[in-house]
């Protein structure tokens, strides 16, 4: 008994799981939303001040929002379901009419009428079994005035041909109208064209069904939002007979893509008017209109690989292009908008094998662009001028394989170093590059002749000091790295960094008193949490006498393997010293932590490593000791961690 109850309660439950179309799905939804209302009650959203209203999912239940506007609830009975007086919801099923009757009482009374008038309606009163697209009586009234008089005044054939445009002989369920189908109409056999898209919108040449599966004894009717037409031409079609696309269709014809918009297909074109074209600086234009790849891209970079009418667009949904790469397409209430701009002044021109949409600002990716055209589209204003000052526009405008480091707008703090200008020179390097092919250990050659190291770690990619911190953009030629700092090409060995800085003059009396020079100058990569006089004490000019084995001991304690910056540092990281178990880092707001000691000045950069500045020796960490990133304890002045020993002309410190 219990395996029967089960084995119904899982039939139930495929049932339930079996997947449907999308605007079953949806319907669904809103059937559950709405059944606090009684049975056969659809919760719907209306976007407020306009009559446009959605059966719902679920992001759009949650966000309140259509096309960015605010929408409110309201209850309706289901498709084929109506209220009776002092009943909850909507018990009844509609009464099953043929579909002169239905077209009465499903908001299509317009079409009625123009059917009595076109003689139709003993067709769709009689026997058969008919598929009615039947525009709502908004939809007749949105038409200009002077296309309905023409359809009107000619009774005999002109309406009733329009009429059989929107009629298709046999019945379709929404079930039945699958993406991308067409089907032949009762006009001379011209097909209507359906979408069924994913979130659950599907529309008819464009028109959004708005009341589907309105069921009716000889067939059944949808209402749509809008008169459509009969299709004839192919997209390549409508760019050759528009006066307002000569520039586009020059351009098309130039990068021959002339034969793919006449085939067959399911495109989404972007068209870019004259206007549009003529925004653009004249030399940019000449440039790409001349270059057959950045052409060929320019104009992919506008195509859509699937058709999209305006009527499916809800929210912002990335799509994917012909280029490869992806646009923004949404809305902003009855506006279509393209990477959150509404540029898009004419939509829905709909052709055999796809769709057009007349935009006045020409898009141009990146695959089009020059290393300066690409600086200029990211945050990295500072950075740009200050390679144009650095002399360096030829090489950004020109055709040479390069890859420009480019820092935020943020990393320029305080003062530009005096040598800016050289320095610019090794933020270009001498190839073109991804991201994603760098390796730990590779070196890259600047413009300035520099070698610069490529450092992989776990939570970040960096070129010496610079980590990448946002996604590459490539180019025509070059390619752009935004990087979060402004990079510090290694100026000599980590001795060498010690010595050119003032900070650290005990530090280097120490060493050499240690016989440690030669270690920090061989090429062997290391880490050096170098202690600052600071962390010395307060003498003035001491002279280093000597240092004890167990002081050098402690000393390589400060040395860690490998390069370590400090854009690789993350939560709980681990750096093996060449002296002792571990060195715990840690990152707390923005400064990093060696064993509890803040960082007072990171990535001091160096052929064979990387130095990094703190005030306080370096003690190995307690059990009982908390986790790394946070400040140090106290440690007097004179404290001991490296067991130095020192002899001063003036005075002496023991047991540091």
């Amino acid at each position: 008994m219990n395996v029967c109850v089960l084995a119904l309660g899982l039939s139930l439950v495929l049932t339930v799981c079996v997947a449907r179309s999308p605007y079953q799905s949806v319907l669904q939804h809103s059937r559950i939303r709405g059944r606090q209302q009684g049975p056969n009650v659809c919760a719907m959203l209306k976007i407020k001040g306009t009559e446009r209203k959605y059966f719902t999912n679920c992001k759009q239940w949650y966000h309140r929002k259509i096309c960015g506007k605010p929408t409110v609830i309201t209850y309706e009975c289901c498709p084929g379901y109506e209220r009776i007086p002092g009943e909850k919801g909507c018990p009844a099923a509609l009464p099953l009419v043929n579909i002169y009757n239905t077209l009465g009482v499903v908001g299509a009374s317009t079409t009625q009428v123009y059917s009595d008038r076109a003689q139709l309606r003993d067709e769709i009163e009689g026997p058969g079994s008919f598929t009615f697209f039947a525009p709502s009586n908004q939809a007749w009234a949105a038409l200009p005035a002077e296309i309905l008089d023409a359809l009107v005044s000619n009774v005999n054939i002109e309406l009733l041909n329009a009429l059989h445009y929107h009629m298709v002989n046999r019945r379709l369920t929404s079930e039945e109208l699958k993406h991308g189908s067409s089907f032949p109409s009762m006009y001379q056999e011209f097909p209507v064209h359906i979408h069924h898209y994913s979130n659950g919108v599907v529309t008819v040449n464009c028109a959004r069904l708005i009341k589907p599966d309105q069921h009716a004894t000889n067939g059944i009717v949808h209402v749509v939002d809008r008169v459509i037409t009969a299709i004839s031409n192919n997209v390549q079609t409508i760019i050759d007979v528009d006066d307002n696309l000569e520039t586009l269709r020059t351009a098309v014809a130039a990068a021959g893509l002339t034969s793919m918009l006449e085939n067959d297909g399911q495109y989404t074109v972007f068209a870019p008017t004259n206007e549009a074209f003529e925004k653009i600086p004249q030399d940019t234009l000449n440039r790409i209109l001349g270059d057959p790849v950045a052409l060929r891209d320019l104009l992919n970079y506008h195509i859509l690989k699937h058709m999209h009418c305006a009527e499916s667009i809800v929210s912002g949904t990335p799509m994917e292009t012909l280029q490869g790469t992806v646009l923004e397409v949404g809305c902003d209430g009855d506006q279509m908008t393209l990477n959150g701009k509404a540029i898009i002044i004419k939509k829905d021109q709909l052709g055999t094998n796809g769709v057009v949409h007349y935009i006045n600002e020409l898009l141009i990716p990146d695959s089009a662009k020059t290393l300066m055209e690409l600086a200029e589209g990211s945050s990295v204003a500072t950075a740009t001028r200050l390679f144009v000052e650095a002399g360096l526009s030829p090489h950004l405008t020109g055709s040479e394989a390069l890859t420009m480091l480019a820092p935020l707008d943020r990393a320029f703090k305080g003062n530009l170093p005096q040598h800016i200008k050289k320095l610019m020179t090794n933020h270009i390097l001498k190839e073109q590059l991804s991201s994603k092919s760098l390796y730990h250990g590779q070196e890259l050659e600047t413009l300035g002749g520099l070698k610069l190291r490529v450092f992989v770690y776990r939570n970040n990619l960096c070129i010496e000091n610079a980590c990448i911190a946002a996604h590459d953009k490539t180019g025509r030629y070059s390619s752009l790295f935004t990087v979060n700092r402004v990079l510090s090409p290694p100026m000599g060995t980590i001795m060498d960094v010690l010595k050119a800085d003032d900070r650290f003059s005990v530090l280097v009396g120490a060493i050499q008193a240690a016989g440690m020079t030669e270690l920090l100058t061989q090429q062997r990569t290391l880490t050096f949490f170098a202690p600052t006089n600071d962390a010395f004490g307060t003498a003035a000019h001491p002279e280093l006498d000597t240092m004890g084995e167990r002081s050098t001991e402690k000393f390589k304690y400060h040395l860690g393997e490998g390069a370590m910056v400090s854009g690789g540092v993350g939560a709980h990281t681990r750096l093996k010293p060449l002296q002792g178990e571990k060195l715990e880092l840690g990152v707390r707001n923005y400064t990093v932590y060696v064993n509890k000691v803040p960082v007072v000045d990171a990535d001091l950069m160096a052929t064979n490593g990387v130095v990094h500045a703190v005030n306080s020796i370096i003690r190995p960490l307690r059990d009982s000791d908390n986790s790394p990133g946070t400040p140090a304890e106290e440690v007097e002045a004179g404290s001991s961690a490296l067991s130095i020993v020192c002899r001063w002309s003036s005075h002496s410190i023991s047991n540091l």
